[in-house]
């Protein structure tokens, strides 16, 4: 019997291969709008309609569509190219921001029938990890929220995103939506151990299975150390890593790469390789690796790797003061001390760590992958390999979510190492399981804080204790420390202030980069120990913060010092602290609370540099094309972060224009000079404003042109949006650009534009919540969630709530549920997304966005940066809320159900509830 599967009305033929799913049937035909984010039917991000009837291909049988109509996202707009009614609202809504979740989203909505009801229900089977959900239901809903600004007037508009219409047509390109000829794949063997001695590797038998064309193990990697990490200095890092190393030191450490004619030739390869293991001992407490006589985990590695202290597992340290904390503690009328603990996160960004690389026709090396840093991982493969800088060329699609998870190199190397030998190209693809096992979480932390205060509320000391469990490997392990204990820090005056930190090796699964930057984990501690403190005095927790916080004209003071080019370049906590007692003082929500559920509010407060110190650099070109728009070229990355659409409207607004005249170019290696990447809040702070140079560049020599070719004076020559007015005279911009071409002068219609990252400002944000708890069983709600923020002058108002809003959603799944967990081994348990569960639909309130109405002195147009701030004050503003409803003080995240009620039930919370009712507090 013949298969023939119809597939958006086009005939397909071939037979599916024994056990084949649906979705890798649809994408190997050129079908990319497919998406794989789980392979378990978790996220919902393969869904299609079979029939009729919305499917998640991942667990649907190809040979199942026999004689079936399939329609995938690339097939629901017309023949003629209208988009289907959805598609439009989605569009309209801006209902993504990475997008890679989308095509998943918009079939199963285009499935709903009539007045979409029940939502939480109908979208359970759908995850997204970036927008917070709150624009995916306005686009169900019909809401439109795009504008269409006029020439020059794009900046605080809110426009759509450049790749809006590819997104909801399926035809945006991620990593692997390419077809690359003579593609071999590669699978990974990993460790079964979480320390041991590899003593040998006998790849006979995988080499003998049919299709295999290599096994790459130890002896076939260089023998350098490096990082994981991406900084634009590299020695920030420790260099503490192989490409296949010889010890492993974590379940889930790469042992081996096989590279294959298939991914299931090289998974029945990987099975075959056998190795023989001399098990060491292994240990996963951080505090008791810094003890005397625990396992070394890097043992012999000298100071080339930039490692702290090898023979007590230290990475980094910190130990610094300011004033004498114990002075600071003698003056104190109350004292609160304790200890505050957050957990493993993982990133679970849509699109899996991936990379593709090959040799293209001129002889360079081209690697394709899904980075948040193409050029520091161009720099970094270079260095690793001994290769020219010219001869490698690192290119990123759109990415599908990164949250600082890939600003790591953790398949490039790999890949890289198989193509060299191979001379044939090279794909890696993680599996969802090797993203918990074989990528990078965020930083465990224990932080131990004693707070000071007098008994008019006046802090007098500040002192910290912070063990960050960074894993088996360094990367980001001491920057991340460092960044920690500054901001929260800084932001409160006290006279006294003192820390002492170590971020130490395990033998447990990576941690690396992860949004906030070990600022969330320590402004928990912090922002709980504040409304303690302010308890302890009968304070109000907001009349306690504005006594104690920084104020527009203060020096940013933490123990660790100044940095010299960090300022408060403008002030918006106030108004932000007066949007949270607003929302305090008008607020009605507990009315909706169940019968007999408790409830409370509470919030918490965060500052943010915007920017990292040391350099983060952007180069940026804008030119002037021969159809009068614009070709701007920029390194950075989009990964839903916006950053496309807020350079085009820094460009249109610098020249004149509207944001639809400005084609935007961006992380490729070849099109700028250099870019540090997009991490540390910087793609419109660092990058913005090296499009802004450029663009300004630009006009200014587009006048000057015009000014010599019309023969009229400089100054009354103004750019417009398609031509320039040269003292009434409309000369268009495609004959400026011919012009300059008959007299050779095109390259003067070009601007360039450089910003080294410095000086830097701060952004602050304000959470606050108001909750229910139910005493019976633990289950929390949010009621209200009220988020505010300065972020300068919003450049695009629609896109930077999308922003705060997702982040707060991100930070809820870390606050309520989220958990890593590992075995007494150090191996991960969680590992799909039905063990690990993220935020979906029904999970996430609408939390209410308010401005602050600050312009910054320092940022592009007055902005400043908005994708990490948001997510730092959740956790302890939640915990403060709970604390108010309760009574207790919830010290551990995630504060799930079960913690909650057992917490309750120890301490006796119903009698707290009657307390509370008699108040009238309920």
């Amino acid at each position: 019997m013949t298969f023939t599967v119809r597939v958006n009305e086009r005939a397909h033929d071939a037979e599916p291969r024994p056990g084949q799913c649906l979705r890798t049937y649809l994408r190997e035909r050129g079908w990319f709008g497919v998406k794989k984010g789980c392979d378990a039917g978790d996220c919902g991000a393969c869904t299609v309609h079979v029939d009729g009837e919305p499917v998640h291909s991942c667990l649907y049988p190809a040979v199942r569509a026999r004689g079936r109509s399939v329609t995938t996202v690339e097939g629901l707009a017309s023949d003629d190219g209208e988009l289907h009614p959805v598609q439009r609202n989605f569009l309209d809504a801006q209902g993504f921001q990475c997008g890679f979740c989308t095509a998943g989203f918009l079939m199963t909505a285009a499935a709903l029938e009539g007045e979409p009801d029940d939502l939480p229900h109908r979208l359970k089977g759908n995850i997204c990890r970036c927008t917070g959900y709150r624009a995916i239901e306005d686009a169900v809903r019909g809401v439109r929220h795009t504008e269409t600004p006029g020439a020059g007037r794009t900046v605080g508009a809110s426009p759509g995103a450049p790749a809006g219409h590819e997104i909801v047509t399926g035809t945006v390109r991620y990593t692997f939506d390419v077809d690359v000829p003579g593609l071999l794949h590669m699978k990974l063997l990993r460790s079964p151990h979480p320390h041991a001695r590899i003593l040998s590797v006998d790849t006979r038998a995988a080499l003998a299975v049919p299709g295999v064309h290599a096994v790459l193990t130890h002896e076939d990697a260089p023998a350098t150390l490096y990082s994981t990490a991406r900084h634009e200095d590299p020695t920030d890092d420790p260099a503490d890593t192989r490409v296949l190393d010889d010890t492993v030191r974590y379940v889930g450490q790469r042992v081996a790469a096989v590279v294959a004619d298939s991914e299931h030739t090289a998974e029945e390869a990987c099975r075959r390789i056998d190795v023989r293991y001399e098990r060491l001992p292994c240990i996963t407490d951080p505090e008791e690796a810094m003890r005397p006589g625990a396992p070394v985990i890097h043992a012999g590695k000298g100071t080339e790797a930039r490692i702290a202290r090898v023979e007590n597992n230290v990475v980094g340290e910190v130990h610094a003061e300011t004033g004498s904390v114990d002075d600071g503690f003698a003056e104190a009328d109350v004292v609160h001390e304790g200890t505050y603990r957050t957990q493993r996160v993982q990133h679970a960004s849509l699109e899996t760590h991936g990379s593709v690389a090959w040799f293209a026709e001129d002889g360079r090396l081209t690697v394709r992958t899904s980075t948040q840093t193409p050029f520091l991982t161009r720099r970094a493969l270079c260095a690793l390999f001994g290769l020219p800088e010219d001869g490698v060329r690192v290119v990123t699609g759109r990415v599908g979510g990164g949250f600082g998870g890939k600003q790591e190199m953790l398949t490039e190397d790999v890949v890289v190492l198989a193509a060299l030998k191979l001379r044939r190209p090279v794909k890696l693809e993680h599996t969802r399981a090797e993203q918990f096992h074989g990528a990078t979480t965020r930083h465990p932390f224990t932080v131990r804080v004693k707070v000071g205060a007098r008994a008019d509320g006046t802090l007098t000391a500040l002192r910290m204790r912070v063990v960050s469990d960074t894993g088996a490997y360094g990367n980001h392990g001491p920057a991340v420390l460092l960044h920690s204990v500054k901001e929260p820090f800084a932001l409160y005056r006290a006279p006294h202030k003192k820390v002492d930190a170590w971020a130490v090796y395990t033998n447990s699964v990576p941690s690396g980069a992860f949004r906030g930057y070990g600022l969330g984990q320590v402004t928990f501690a912090v922002e709980s120990a504040m409304d303690e403190t302010a308890r302890l005095l009968g304070m109000d927790p907001l009349d306690f913060r504005e006594r104690n916080l920084i104020g527009p004209d203060d020096r940013l003071t933490c123990p660790t010092g100044e940095d010299e080019d960090l300022h408060i370049g403008s002030y918006g906590l106030g108004e932000c602290l007066s949007a949270v007692r607003a929302a305090v003082t008008e607020d009605r929500s507990a009315d909706d609370a169940p019968e007999g559920w408790l409830t409370g509010q509470g919030a918490a407060v965060s500052m943010i540099a915007t920017g990292l110190p040391g350099g983060h650099h952007a180069d940026a070109r804008v030119r002037l094309l021969a159809d009068g728009t614009y070709d701007l070229a920029v390194g950075t990355t989009e990964l839903g972060n916006g950053t496309t659409t807020v350079h085009g409207q820094i460009a249109a607004a610098a020249l004149g224009t509207t944001a639809d005249r400005i084609k935007v170019r961006q992380s490729d290696t070849d099109i700028v000079r250099h870019d540090t990447g997009v991490f540390g809040s910087s793609g419109t702070v660092v990058a913005g404003k090296a499009v802004l140079l450029a663009a300004e560049n630009l006009a200014g020599r587009i006048e000057a042109f015009a000014a010599r070719h019309t023969g009229v004076d400089r100054d009354r020559c103004g750019l417009a949006a398609d031509a320039v007015d040269c003292a009434g005279r409309h000369v268009s911009l495609s004959a400026l650009h011919d012009a300059a071409r008959a007299e050779g002068e095109r390259d003067e219609l070009a601007g360039e534009g450089h910003w080294g990252g410095s000086p830097r400002s701060v952004a602050f944000n304000a959470q606050w919540f108001r909750v229910a708890v139910d005493p019976g069983t633990g289950e929390t709600r949010i009621l209200r969630s009220v988020h505010a923020a300065d972020a300068g002058r919003v450049l695009n108002p629609l896109q930077c709530r999308g922003q705060i809003e997702g982040a707060v959603a991100q930070a809820l799944g870390a606050t309520l549920f989220e958990d890593v967990r590992l075995d007494d081994r150090g191996e991960v348990t969680t590992e799909t997304f039905r063990r690990y569960r993220v935020p979906h639909f029904a999970d996430v309130p609408r939390t209410e966005v308010h401005f602050a109405g600050t312009t910054d002195m320092i940022g592009p147009l007055g902005a400043k940066s908005m994708s990490e701030g948001p997510f730092n004050p959740v956790a302890p503003a939640f915990a403060n809320a709970l604390r108010d409803a309760t009574g207790i003080r919830f010290t551990e995240t995630p504060m799930t159900r079960d913690r909650v009620w057992l917490a309750m039930d120890r301490q006796g919370a119903v009698g707290y509830a009657a307390d509370r009712s008699e108040d009238g507090h309920r």
